[in-house]
């Protein structure tokens, strides 16, 4: 019986053969991630910050897990961080906590040309603060619709890791619709995460697509875990950043009440046929006048708002948006465990 063999080197030489497919594969990947880093890498500065008090450790009261820290580079008198050019007219964007507290913010374009910022407007709640330079021949990025984004599709983050500028760094989306607690204890919405390495200095740096285009501003990591980074979505990114630029901050609406979580009892829940299983039960009124909340009292629990289920206190952040400020909202309350509506008019949280 006559056998022959079949080399991998026989195999590589045939004409389209695997390792000839792989090698076109492979340089179009490569190819792909080269396009992405000559369009978008112009747009991408370092920011450096001066005059800062030490910044304090994560709030634990408000529920920020020790371990979940955004990947700035935080000093006792500054540090630095990234961002990226919007508009040619110098907007820049970049995460909250890069530039909180500094007095002092410069940047630095890829060209070498440094130039003091001017801060524009920041939102801890979303960790997201525009800058404004005052230069010439700037390239500004387009943002893509985050909502057309795809778990495994290519996700590229541009950065200033350690102070090395201008680094780039490639993986996939791995998941979407993430939550992340913000610095100021509300939970960021629509948040995207990837294994595209991101490391201190990489905060406020653009994650983008396979077009170069904008699908989230970097803002965290997990510390002790591998590959699991993320993003604030674009829609969300670009959404604040128009307000901050417009007001120089985002509206949000206020009840002047302190709340906590409260599990509901089956019995209660089907008496006043209810659709969530906890509510925020009021531990405090404040009377200071900013809302009008003369309705609620200590130990009413909030179930609803405006024909909105509410089962958490996040759920009340996410609803008190700017458009509800100074409008009568209808809160659905238990009162002596039986279901009764409120009026409050939310004031504007300063």
């Amino acid at each position: 019986m006559n056998t022959t063999f079949v080399t991998f080197a026989d195999t590589a030489s045939q004409p389209g053969g695997a390792a000839e497919q792989d090698s076109v594969l492979l340089d179009a990947y490569s190819n792909t991630i080269v396009n992405v880093a000559k369009k978008v890498s112009p747009s991408v500065v370092q920011i450096k910050v001066s005059g800062r008090a030490t910044e304090s450790a994560p709030d634990r009261k408000n529920g920020i897990p020790p371990q979940r820290r955004a990947p700035g580079r935080g000093e006792t008198d500054g540090g630095t961080g990234s961002g990226f050019i919007i508009s040619s007219d110098g907007y820049i964007i970049t995460n909250n906590h890069v530039v909180a507290g500094a007095s002092q913010i410069t940047v630095s374009l890829p060209d070498s040309r440094d130039f003091d910022a001017t801060l524009i407007g920041r939102d801890p709640a979303t960790d997201i603060a525009v800058l404004k330079i005052y230069a010439d021949n700037l390239k500004g990025i387009r943002f893509a619709d985050s909502k057309q984004v795809q778990v495994g599709q290519i996700a590229i983050a541009l950065g200033n890791p350690y102070g090395f500028q201008y680094s780039l760094t490639t993986g996939v989306v791995s998941a979407l619709g993430r939550t992340l607690r913000s610095e100021s204890g509300r939970l960021i919405d629509d948040v995207i995460q990837t294994d595209a390495a991101l490391n201190p200095g990489n905060s406020g740096g653009p994650l983008v697509d396979s077009n170069g285009d904008v699908i989230g501003v970097n803002t965290a990591v997990i510390l002790p875990a591998q590959g699991i980074c993320f993003a604030v979505s674009s829609n969300l990114a670009a959404l604040v950043a128009g307000k901050l630029i417009m007001n120089g901050r985002v509206r949000r609406g206020y009840l002047g009440i302190a709340g906590q979580l409260i599990n509901l009892t089956e019995r209660i829940k089907q008496y006043n046929q209810l659709s969530v299983r906890t509510g925020v039960m009021i531990v405090s009124v404040e009377p200071d006048g900013i809302a009008g909340n003369g309705e609620l009292r200590q130990g009413d629990i909030i179930v609803g708002f405006n024909d909105q289920s509410v089962a958490s206190v996040d759920d009340l952040h996410r609803l008190l948006t700017d458009d509800t400020i100074g409008r009568q909202i209808q809160l659905t309350i238990l009162r002596e465990n039986r279901k009764k509506g409120v009026m409050v008019t939310p004031g504007e949280l300063k």
